[in-house]
């Protein structure tokens, strides 16, 4: 009795299907009294076992696993939005100010509602052959202050950046987990300085490489995100239009 206790549920539940199968064709036997017939659609059964067991594990198995596959990545892109709802899209716009090539990467950027998935395909080539740099100095004020409030921004964000990275979804999109990843990098350096505007020349150029990295990771998920918008949810697409970080003419307020 024990042995059968310590037995999964699926092992009793083959036995007993063994069981009752077993015991359905004794029935017949009993009923029809002809044990060649039933003899010979028991290996009618037992020869199409193999294509049955085809049918479910290659077919059937595979469109419910393509179905949850579907269903971990809506659940990630609901992540992914959150992300910039709270950190990606605000940070972005912060970067543009001091890359040297913003208004290349505007003119590649400037998403609207005529967009098709030929327009999103186009700009992630153009993009995938940018240069991504951030100039950050010491003598530069703005600099100073974007970093100091980039700091206090993401480490009050910890708790939910840590979130997004305990989510299991992550394991099916490596580039986004690379820029939680770049971003939490960003985070712990400036975390550790305790003054950012009297640090040595050779660090700003440090701390730039870390935000450029960053700026890059960012533009190619967003840009991976607009078209998720555009193709899923098209009233989400508009907000984010009308909030493009890339957009310097954008408003939120819908005039006409």
């Amino acid at each position: 009795m024990k042995f059968i206790k310590n037995m999964s549920w699926r092992v009793k539940l083959g036995i007993f299907l063994v069981v009752l199968s077993a015991f359905l064709y004794f029935l017949d036997i009993i009923i029809f009294h002809d044990v060649e017939h039933v003899f010979f659609y028991i290996g009618i059964d037992t020869a199409f076992l193999p294509i049955e067991i085809l049918l479910v594990v290659l077919v059937i198995e595979s469109a419910i696993s393509e179905r949850e596959k579907q269903n971990m990545m809506e659940k990630l892109n609901m992540v992914i939005g959150a992300f910039f709802s709270e950190v990606g899209t605000d940070l972005l716009a912060a970067l543009t100010k001091f890359d040297p090539n913003t208004e290349k990467i505007r003119k590649i950027l400037l998403i609207n509602n005529a967009w098709s998935e030929n327009d999103f395909a186009r700009a992630k080539d153009e993009i995938q052959n940018l240069n991504y740099e951030i100039k950050i100095d010491g003598e530069n004020k703005d600099s100073i202050k974007f970093l100091e409030n980039t700091k206090e921004e993401l480490v009050g964000k910890r708790k939910f950046l840590l979130a997004l990275l305990e989510n299991p979804n992550l394991l099916e999109h490596e580039s986004f987990t690379e820029l939680l990843w770049a971003v939490f990098h960003f985070m712990e350096e400036l975390e550790h300085r305790n003054d950012i505007s009297q640090l040595p020349v050779a660090d700003y150029h440090h701390l730039s490489g870390d935000t450029a990295r960053v700026y890059g990771l960012l533009i190619n998920e967003w840009l991976e995100y607009m078209e998720h918008l555009m193709n899923n949810y098209p009233y989400l697409f508009s907000l984010a239009i009308r909030t493009n970080p890339f957009d310097p003419s954008a408003k939120v307020e819908i005039s006409e």
